[in-house]
């Protein structure tokens, strides 16, 4: 299975230096850059991921957090990627802050979609190579480039 992550991301919904202090900041910041975006309030994309970070952390270690949330009117799933100013907080499993974010937001109804698509950003933001190419990256289209990028194609 192709490992790229272009049905799920956009050149939009990339950014590069988000300046963010708090995990509350963050998602202010990623709601802003996604609502145009995807015809969402900005306040609607924030309070849904801050909600689901109450459940549990989202931080995925490595200095990789993944917050996630399904929020009514989403048409499919979508993923925003940011890198960030300054690593945060993020009570992240190896206690390692926060500076590389990958936040999927879903439909309410996107079950088994939603846990697909989770499973395949976890596993693509798991390869520390990859995560170092990102921090790396000078640009959001260089992060693009690097996370629609087919793994299979290219290995062949």
């Amino acid at each position: 299975m192709a490992s790229d992550l272009s049905d799920l991301l956009a050149p939009e919904l990339v950014a590069v230096g988000m300046p963010a202090a708090s995990k509350k900041a963050l998602f202010t910041q990623i709601g802003a850059l996604a609502a145009p975006m995807l015809g969402l309030e900005p306040r609607a994309i924030a309070e849904a991921l801050a909600a689901r970070e109450k459940e549990g952390s989202t931080g995925f270690g490595g200095g990789v957090a993944i917050p996630h949330a399904r929020l009514p009117g989403m048409r499919r799933v979508a993923l925003v990627v940011a890198r960030l100013a300054h690593p945060i907080a993020f009570a992240a499993v190896d206690d390692v802050a926060v500076d590389v974010v990958a936040a999927m937001l879903s439909p309410p109804h996107a079950g088994g979609e939603h846990l697909k698509a989770l499973a395949r950003v976890a596993r693509r933001f798991r390869d520390r190579t990859l995560v170092a190419k990102l921090r790396g990256a000078a640009s959001p289209d260089a992060i693009y480039a690097l996370l629609t990028a087919d793994e299979t194609r290219d290995a062949a």
